[in-house]
């Protein structure tokens, strides 16, 4: 009974890829170096696997005896954000972007929304999140009018107030917009930003929903479920395919819980794959320019890290990557196009350095390999 195990630290870039201007990005942006220097970085576990062994990473120190293999992963597919990343990540590269809307939502796609939510619309502007609420929290209390803005990325994001708007009714509305967003105005995600308290102290929560494309082929996910085996999506993964390949889906709401979930997961005898996206890194970090909280976050993850490593039997592979960059400390909140890492761990893979790939796909393909599943995905298998 062959499982893997793989994880993905949203946001965890490892310095620019050549093409980054064209998404708007300096060479100098570095994730990882980033948080590097901050006094919250602690990371001996990842380092003692080999994550300072990567090819051009200088900021951490290297390990003379590199327990997993390390590759610097490039992104094939044309975009920096969580959906494309992923689905990349799982065996479908992306040649076309995504529409992306920097002054607004065109009034062709917010009449027909205002028409069947029965709410007008607040902001339509590119926004952070949390100034958002901050700047049309209390007009959207008072006139129950949506608040819809989006970012660099290909978003239709909504903001309510729990108490003005109910969960339910918020992610149906989100289900109308992701049914209106098709052919050109087809966005990777409308995503649900529920949000409580009063003027001047709004927060957002933890009841996010995102609501994705299809993705436009098959993927890994496909493959190993239609095998017969288990896909377990803990997280935003089975929102992220919007359940395409999934066979169980858990729920989590921060990186503490989707770590202990995906330790549980690891007790049971499973026969498949088991995908996590820890998404506090890019959300509650990158995104909010926190560049101590992004360290201390992958701090935590380090610690976590051996007991699962402990939890690892003999015919199981742990991949930990991630699907762009966000540079907490560059001069914008938005992604970053940035390699990223992959760290392997399985009995019999050597360790050390393996050198640059040229697509994330090698990752679904490699799982497709050592689950012994059939797979024509876009990536290569690394074993």
């Amino acid at each position: 009974m062959k499982r893997v195990f793989l994880i993905v630290l949203d946001s965890f870039g490892v310095g620019a890829m050549p093409d980054c201007e064209k998404f708007g990005d300096s060479f100098d942006c570095n994730t990882l170096k980033r948080i590097s220097a901050s006094p919250k970085f602690n990371v001996p576990n990842l380092i003692d696997a080999g994550l300072g062994n990567i090819e051009g990473v200088d900021c951490i120190e290297k390990s003379e005896n590199p327990k997993a293999a390390v590759y610097k992963m490039r992104e094939a597919s044309n975009g920096k954000d969580t959906t494309l990343g992923h689905w990349e990540i799982a065996g479908a590269i992306s040649q076309s972007p995504m529409p992306t809307y920097p002054n607004g939502f065109p009034e062709e796609i917010l009449s027909q929304f205002n028409a069947k939510t029965g709410r007008g619309v607040l902001c339509n502007l590119p926004y952070s999140g949390t100034d958002v609420i901050r700047d049309y929290g209390q007009q959207h209390v008072e006139s129950g009018n949506l608040i819809v803005y989006t970012s660099a990325d290909s978003v239709f994001q909504i903001a309510a107030h729990e108490e003005i708007v109910p969960l339910e009714t918020l992610y149906e509305y989100c289900r109308i917009a992701r049914e209106i967003l098709k052919g050109e105005h087809a966005v990777g995600r409308v995503i649900a930003r529920p949000f409580v308290g009063s003027n001047g102290k709004f927060e957002r929560t933890a009841n996010r929903r995102d609501f994705s494309l299809t993705p436009p082929k098959k993927t890994v996910l496909d493959a190993v479920k239609e095998s017969g085996r288990d896909v377990i999506a803990i997280g935003k993964i089975s929102d992220i395919f919007a359940a395409q390949g999934v066979t169980e889906s858990i729920v989590s709401h921060s990186n503490d819980e989707g770590m202990e979930i995906i330790k549980e997961v690891s007790k049971r005898d499973f026969n498949g794959l088991c995908f996590l996206n820890l998404v506090d890194f890019d959300m509650k970090y990158g995104h909010r320019q926190d560049i101590d909280g992004y360290a201390n976050a992958l701090s935590q993850f380090d610690a976590f890290l051996p007991s699962l490593l402990d939890e690892l039997k003999e015919d199981d592979m742990l991949l930990i990557t991630a699907d762009h960059g966000c540079d907490p400390g560059d001069d914008s909140t938005d992604h970053t196009r940035e390699y990223t890492p992959l760290l392997m761990f399985a009995k019999g893979i050597e360790g050390g350095n393996k050198g640059v790939r040229n697509t994330f796909a090698d990752i679904g393909a490699t799982v497709a390999r050592w689950l012994e599943v059939e797979f024509k995905g876009d990536g290569e298998s690394l074993i």
